[in-house]
């Protein structure tokens, strides 16, 4: 572990990190910032997710799930360092996203367009159904 000599804070390398990825030891990474949920494991809603994402990146799920600001708050309680600033461009993002991006190989025809299309089509059977 490296020390910063003007703010004295500590950093995890990203793979320092990695390493604490089991039920004895889980740590992850939350806006850069290393938690160790080894002992909220069990009191977790869903102490499944934590172990899932133990030794990574797990800030996209965090925010998808949407914490209530006591959830945010008592997370506080379990941060212990910082992430390597140097490792912060390392980190691997989630791959499979449902929103579209130019980035991905769907087209805007099958994200779009046919969804829309099937709801229209049962938006008339359902209306077709109820006039009978």
């Amino acid at each position: 572990m490296s020390e910063q000599s003007n703010e004295k804070v500590k950093y995890y390398t990203l793979e320092e990190i990695q390493k604490h990825n089991h039920s004895k030891c889980t740590w992850l990474i939350l806006h850069y910032k290393v938690y160790d949920l080894t002992k909220f494991l069990d009191e977790h809603p869903s102490g499944e997710v934590p172990r899932e994402q133990a030794g990574g990146y797990a800030t996209e799920n965090f925010e998808d799930v949407g914490h209530s600001t006591d959830a945010r708050e008592l997370s506080k309680t379990y941060i212990i360092e910082e992430l390597h600033p140097d490792d912060r461009c390392k980190i691997k993002k989630p791959s499979d996203s449902l929103m579209v991006t130019p980035d991905n190989n769907s087209s805007w025809c099958t994200s779009w367009v046919i969804p829309a299309i099937s709801t229209l089509v049962v938006a008339l059977m359902y209306r077709s159904y109820m006039s009978e």
